[in-house]
């Protein structure tokens, strides 16, 4: 089992910035591919970001590259999401997602980034 604690979100302007944090527990952490997901009132969740075990290798959602940016601290077992320039379009509830593979089994409770214009 994985255990994934979110942080990090809040009520924020539009402009501003946020960094989310993601502790995880129960696994080597080195093994885990991460990723952040989001979900929006009334839509389905979306990955918003994912990075590699090694943290070699990132990917993005069209509406969030350039703004955001996924890294992890291995050492520390926490994966982060820094987000720039947030629109209110980003208010979302984001989760933390952790995978042995390739599908995400794992989820945290989620934190809620609310951006206002």
């Amino acid at each position: 089992q994985v255990q994934l604690v979110e942080s990090g979100g809040g009520l924020v302007q539009a402009g501003d910035s946020l960094r989310l944090s993601c502790a995880a527990s129960g696994r080597p952490f080195n093994w885990l591919n991460m990723a952040w997901f989001r979900q929006a009132p009334g839509k389905e969740r979306e990955s918003v970001a994912t990075i590699s075990s090694s943290g070699r290798s990132a990917g993005y959602a069209d509406s969030v590259k350039g703004r955001f940016t996924i890294s992890r601290d291995n050492a520390k077992n926490t994966v982060y999401l820094q987000m720039n320039s947030l629109k209110p379009e980003d208010t979302a509830v984001y989760y933390c997602a952790a995978a042995t593979d390739i599908v995400y089994n794992y989820w945290g409770q989620g934190t809620r980034v609310t951006v206002s214009s």
